[in-house]
């Protein structure tokens, strides 16, 4: 069942997400060549607490850290380690807080100094396919016209759209119903009301959609070990149309 938030809801899940926005801004001000992905979790975490939240993914289902990192091949659920950037990655950071008994979820994907033309196009299509899918987050329409706005936006531009990880419904839990693919046609599953929230993810390739787990049972890998990008953003559906509640700008890369 998807759960209906009330107006009050909302502003508790937004107030979560604000945290979130502002800990991914704090976080791209810090990617730059030489950093480790360890230090960016650290900082993501010393934040987070001294915001009086909890970091939601340290712990959830026994994942070892604060923030999930991608860096070119990888999906997402990275692990932070010691490893540095190098100028020209690119690095998905995904990750949530939990405030007030509700959750915030969000991701972006960031290039390290100075990036390849390609790798500067799956970022933009990737984000470009996100506000597709919350284009379409207004009561009325059906669950998959999300999905099938963000598969036809990037398969449109030569990429595909990873199919094994999706987005979900969001609240006092990290993970609601529903799951919400980023592929599929048009006009199936749900009808969207108004009080439903939505973490939108997609999660987009350049070669292969399929993927693969490493041997540390987290890690997903495209399978031809191609360049991947994630963006994310936690959506409410409102009268008014879609509400971007992990929205600053500054998170954007165009």
């Amino acid at each position: 069942m998807i759960k209906i938030k009330s107006a009050v809801e909302i502003d508790k899940i937004r107030k979560s997400c604000e945290i979130v926005a502002e800990t991914l801004k704090l976080l791209k001000r810090h990617i730059q060549p030489g950093v480790t992905t360890i230090e960016l979790d650290k900082i993501a975490y010393d934040f987070i607490i001294k915001k009086g939240a909890i970091p939601a993914f340290l712990g959830y289902r026994g994942y070892p850290a604060t923030i999930c990192v991608a860096i070119n091949e990888i999906v997402v659920h990275g692990i932070p380690d010691n490893g540095k950037l190098k100028e020209g990655d690119i690095i998905g950071v995904d990750m949530g807080v939990k405030f007030n008994g509700y959750y915030g979820d969000a991701a972006i994907t960031v290039g390290v100094g100075e990036i390849s033309k390609k790798a500067k196009e799956i970022m933009d299509i990737t984000e470009r396919a996100l506000y597709k899918g919350i284009k379409k987050c207004f009561e009325g329409n059906h669950l998959s016209d999300i999905s099938h706005a963000i598969q036809t936006n990037a398969e449109e531009n030569g990429f595909s759209v990873v199919r094994r990880f999706v987005g979900h419904g969001i609240g006092t839990e990290l993970h609601e119903e529903p799951s919400i693919l980023n592929y599929g046609p048009p006009n199936m599953g749900p009808v969207l009301k108004n009080g439903m929230v939505f973490a939108i993810e997609p999660m987009v390739n350049q070669g292969t959609h399929e993927v693969e787990v490493l041997d540390d049972k987290w890690t997903v890998v495209t399978k031809d070990r191609k360049l991947s990008a994630h963006f994310e953003h936690t959506v409410a559906i409102t009268e008014n149309g879609p509400l971007i509640l992990t929205q600053i700008e500054i998170l954007k890369n165009k």
